[in-house]
């Protein structure tokens, strides 16, 4: 048998392989990038300056959601790696604020134990990434109330009625998968607040910072060969240096 016979056989038994544009298209060449360029004279020194102009120029050129990241976290002491895509909420000069359960939550478990995270943002329409690294700290309930009044009254609400990332059981003997649990807890707390339009911020439930000792401004190019520049903070200033593609 030809090794051109092996290699079809190969692709052939692969459930996705170099996919095309389209479900039934053929493998392809990866699309090439031609959007922008990114070079050190383009940069702010400071990469939260550098960031909100990025994230504002997002804003006003259609990206969808561009607030919309990729929350990573790991447990110790078993390294294990786990992602989840949230919203980023808030940003200042100390970091990147993101709101989520902190009692229940894999996420949760993971801070707990490695006070780390990461964030990935993925700007399609412009090409562009950027990625953020740091040591993350819980707000006040002060801070996230703030937050936590902007929301509809029915999520604030489920933020009181999910146990997340708890299992569900179904009910025995109805044909429930489990949701009829997590409806019955929203109904009382329906109940609990009933009439009121004034509901605290759960305990368990606000915000979390990312404090950045790195961040990735990620350009794509033709060829694979991305333009990247990472800041890294070196005492209360910032380094900025050009990475390989």
């Amino acid at each position: 048998m030809s090794s051109q016979t092996d290699s079809t056989n190969a692709i052939l038994n692969k459930k996705i392989f170099a996919p095309g544009t389209t479900a039934n298209s053929t493998p392809s060449q990866a699309e090439q990038y031609k959007k922008g360029a990114l070079y050190r004279a383009d940069l702010a020194p400071s990469p939260i300056t550098q960031f909100h102009a990025w994230f504002s120029h997002a804003q006003q050129n259609g990206v969808y959601q561009p607030e919309t990241v990729c929350l990573s976290t790991a447990s110790l002491p078993s390294g294990k790696v786990s992602s989840r895509f949230v919203y980023l909420k808030e940003l200042d000069e100390r970091g990147f604020v993101i709101y989520s359960n902190w009692g229940t939550s894999r996420k949760s478990q993971d801070v707990r134990s490695n006070p780390y995270a990461s964030l990935s943002f993925w700007w399609r329409e412009l090409e562009r990434q950027v990625r953020v690294e740091g040591p993350v700290e819980r707000l006040r309930n002060e801070e996230s109330q703030v937050y936590y009044d902007t929301r509809a009254r029915g999520s604030r609400i489920g933020a009181w009625a999910s146990e997340q990332s708890k299992i569900l059981t179904p009910n025995s003997g109805a044909e429930d998968d489990g949701r009829e649990a997590l409806e019955s807890r929203v109904k009382d707390t329906e109940r609990k607040f009933d009439g009121k339009e004034e509901i605290p911020v759960p305990d368990f439930w606000g915000g979390l910072r990312v404090l950045p000792e790195s961040i990735e401004f990620w350009q794509g190019r033709e060829s694979r060969l991305h333009d990247r520049f990472q800041y890294t903070k070196e005492d209360e200033s910032w380094v900025i240096e050009r990475l390989s593609p």
